[in-house]
């Protein structure tokens, strides 16, 4: 046994120091993969534990052996994800952000090929942030499928970080909350309700027809809204940084500084390292 674990160990450490020479298209495939262990693992726990309950109080030894597993390969990934994402300095600055952890950064430095993208803007669109751009029938998915769930993801983080000190996107989420309540109490986003009831089959027996009908957002779509929009915002913080590390110079201003002379510009936080 002891000879098993040696030689694990030592397996571990070779693939942990060749992870920083991994291709974005194998580091896409493990973070997906990642993500099945976690689901896995999660389905297998609970299993486990509904069986706790039943007269025998312990899981079969057949499905705790595999929850133990997924959750080996699930750290693991995520350890040989974590050499990746710091081998690089845009890597080591998303790990510096709290809510960002080493899956996310890997699969963010993975899905976007930065020597391609000329402005944040760009970056949003191919995560499916551009509320503009519909994907409709017969014509190609006008993003990323996986990007789109990445910052789904991301959006989640934040709120969970939000009271964390060493936050500061979360908390740009609350902000945007705050703001996006306060406008859907003004009957500011009627027009919005409207065309939702209008364009979509919305039961009248559900929440988000009660809601739509009084000419509000549901409580879900405001949270959506404020999730989506701190995660833009640090996508434009990305897109900042990873640009001046590769071209070797700061970006053109965006469009709303430079063309509409907007004033507020939200600090890139841990920039420059």
């Amino acid at each position: 046994m002891s000879q098993q674990v040696e030689a694990l160990t030592k397996l571990n450490k070779d693939i942990k120091n060749a992870s920083v020479t991994l291709s974005d298209q194998e580091a896409r495939y493990l973070v997906d993969t990642y993500y099945q262990m976690q689901e896995y693992r999660k389905r297998t726990d609970n299993q486990c534990r509904k069986l706790e309950t039943t007269p025998d109080g312990e899981p079969h030894e057949t499905l705790a052996f595999f929850a133990d597993n997924f959750d080996t390969l699930e750290r693991n990934i995520k350890s040989v994800l974590e050499s990746y994402a710091k081998s690089k300095p845009i890597g080591r600055w998303l790990l510096s952000i709290c809510g960002i952890g080493p899956v996310i950064s890997a699969g963010l430095m993975a899905h976007i090929d930065i020597k391609k993208v000329q402005t944040a803007g760009q970056i949003q669109a191919f995560a499916g942030l551009d509320p503009t751009k519909e994907w409709k029938k017969g014509e190609k998915r006008p993003w990323n499928a996986s990007l789109k769930t990445l910052c789904w993801k991301i959006g989640q983080s934040f709120v969970k970080v939000s009271n964390n000190d060493n936050d500061v996107y979360g908390k740009i989420y609350k902000q945007r909350k705050d703001y996006e309540l306060a406008k859907n109490e003004a009957g500011d986003y009627a027009e919005q309700a409207a065309t939702k009831l209008e364009k979509y089959k919305i039961g009248k027996d559900t929440e988000a027809y009660k809601w739509y009908s009084i000419g509000k957002l549901p409580p879900a779509h405001i949270q959506q809204r404020a999730e989506r929009y701190a995660v833009k915002i640090f996508l434009s913080h990305l897109f900042s940084v990873w640009y001046e590390l590769d071209r070797g110079e700061k970006p053109p201003k965006p469009y709303a500084l430079a063309i509409l002379n907007h004033a507020h510009e939200i600090e890139i936080p841990n920039w420059p390292m």
